[in-house]
C-alpha cells in the first residue's frame, strides 16, 4: 500500500480542525540519504498507534522530527489544530507532546519520585502539586513502592516504567514511546502491555508506540503504521497489516516471529 490513503485522511482531518496529532508529507533528508520520505499519519485522542518496520526504516527519525529534535526537510506536523512544524522541543512539550527514548535516560542519583516530579515541574506545576501528581502517576504504573529508591538502583524493567512515568507526569495530550519493551523478558513485556493499554483512558492521551515486539504491538495497538526505507508501506488494523503482502515481504516474513531490536 502506498502513502495516498493515509495522506488523504490526514489532509481532511487537518482541514476540518479535527483533534489529533497529524503528520503530513513529512520528509527528512540527511547528506545523501532520505531517512523519512513523505510520511503521513494520524494519532487520535485515546488511540494507540503502533509504528513498526525493519531496522533503519526511519521510525525513530520520524519521532525525532515530530518532537523537534530534528528539523524537517519538508512537510507539516499539526497538533489539535496548531501547526508545530520545526518548533523547538521545549515548546512542543509545553503544547502536550511527551516522549521516551530507546535508551533509558533517568537521573540516576535522584529517587524515583524525584525523577517523575521533574517532569511535572517542567510543565509549570509548583513543587507540592508536582509531587502529588508524580505519586498519582507512579500509582497508575504500579510502581509506588519504588518512590524513595534511587533510580540508579533499579532493575532494567523498572527503569523503563519510571521513564514512562516521567513522560506521563507532563500530562501529555500525545505520548510517543520509542521501544518501551526493549530488553524486557516475556513476563515484563506482558505486564507492560497491560499498563500501556490502560494509559489512554487513565490519562486521556493518544499514544504512538515504536516497537519491535510484534506480538506486543498486535495485541496493544488499535492501528499500525508500517515504514520501510522511510516510506509508508502499510497502514490499518493489526489484522489488516498482518495480511498485507508488502508488510509480510518487507518485515513480518512468512511466520510471525519477533525481529531483532534496533532501528
Amino acid at each position: 500500500m502506498g502513502n495516498g490513503a493515509p495522506e488523504r485522511r490526514v489532509v481532511r482531518a487537518m482541514e476540518t480542525g479535527t483533534a489529533g496529532l497529524f503528520v503530513h508529507n513529512l520528509v527528512k533528508d540527511f547528506v545523501g540519504l532520505r531517512a523519512v520520505d513523505r510520511v503521513s499519519l494520524a494519532v487520535r485522542p485515546g488511540e494507540i498507534l503502533g509504528l513498526i518496520g525493519p531496522n533503519g526504516s526511519g521510525k525513530t527519525t520520524l519521532v525525532n522530527v515530530i518532537t523537534g529534535l530534528l528539523k524537517p526537510s519538508a512537510g507539516r506536523v499539526v497538533v489539535d489544530g496548531v501547526d508545530i512544524t520545526a518548533w523547538p522541543p521545549h515548546r512542543i512539550a509545553r503544547l502536550g507532546l511527551s516522549r521516551t527514548f530507546q535508551t533509558v535516560k533517568l537521573f540516576r542519583q535522584l529517587t524515583v519520585l524525584e525523577n517523575v516530579e521533574v517532569g511535572a515541574v517542567g510543565m509549570g506545576l509548583g513543587r507540592r502539586q508536582a509531587r502529588s501528581w508524580a505519586r498519582s502517576v507512579l500509582g497508575a504504573l504500579d510502581i509506588s513502592g519504588l518512590a524513595e529508591l534511587p533510580a540508579g538502583a533499579l532493575p532494567y524493567g523498572k527503569e523503563r516504567r519510571v521513564e514512562i512515568a516521567r513522560a506521563l507526569a507532563t500530562r501529555p495530550r500525545y505520548l510517543l514511546l520509542d521501544e518501551p519493551a526493549a530488553g524486557l523478558n516475556e513476563m515484563e513485556s506482558k505486564e507492560l502491555q497491560d499498563l500501556l493499554r490502560a494509559i489512554p483512558s487513565q490519562i486521556g492521551c493518544g499514544m504512538l508506540v515504536i516497537e519491535h515486539d510484534i506480538r506486543l504491538v498486535m495485541r496493544l495497538c488499535d492501528r499500525l503504521h508500517v515504514l520501510n526505507y522511510g516510506r509508508t508501506i502499510g497502514e490499518g488494523t493489526p489484522e489488516e497489516v498482518r495480511q498485507n503482502p508488502a508488510v509480510i515481504a518487507a518485515y513480518l516474513g512468512s511466520t510471525l516471529e519477533t525481529p531483532h531490536a534496533g532501528d
